[in-house]
């Protein structure tokens, strides 16, 4: 085979594998995003769960001391590693009370990161999936609502 053969050849190869290759998608690391110094656990009801790559969302109505009520958003992991720790959309339902135990993101807004979730049924479970996050100190140091 010729040099102009073998170019198209590992052309060819490597216009293959470029249509194999899976996806890549941004990633942020925790400290992009949200304040290892501001521990949040607040308690709400689901409105919304978006099992979507590379982060999951979780969005709660969060009860105001005045009864009306925040629209939160949590950073949740990725939807394989959730499904292995028995996430999925049937145990979160829209409607259902959860405890979200994280940290509040730095630009102040409605966001957070969730550490650890506990389900309606009572269950705790690590959410996060960065590998850079804090554990929950929130539990009797953050801000509860």
């Amino acid at each position: 085979m010729n040099t102009k053969g073998k170019l198209v050849s590992v052309i060819f190869v490597g216009g293959l594998l470029s249509l194999t290759a899976p996806p890549v998608h941004a990633h942020h690391a925790f400290s992009a995003e949200f304040d290892a110094e501001q521990p949040i656990e607040l308690k709400g009801v689901v409105t919304k769960l978006e099992l979507v790559n590379p982060h999951s969302w979780l969005y709660l109505d969060v009860k105001q001391t005045d009864g009306s009520a925040e629209n939160w958003g949590f950073e949740f992991g990725a939807p394989f590693s959730l499904k292995q720790k028995g996430i999925t959309k049937a145990s979160l339902p829209v409607g259902s009370e959860v405890t979200i135990q994280g940290y509040r993101a730095k630009n102040g807004k409605d966001f957070g990161y969730a550490v650890t979730t506990v389900l309606s049924d009572g269950r705790s479970v690590k959410t996060g999936g960065a590998q850079d996050a804090p554990d929950a100190q929130a539990q009797g140091n953050g801000q509860a609502q």
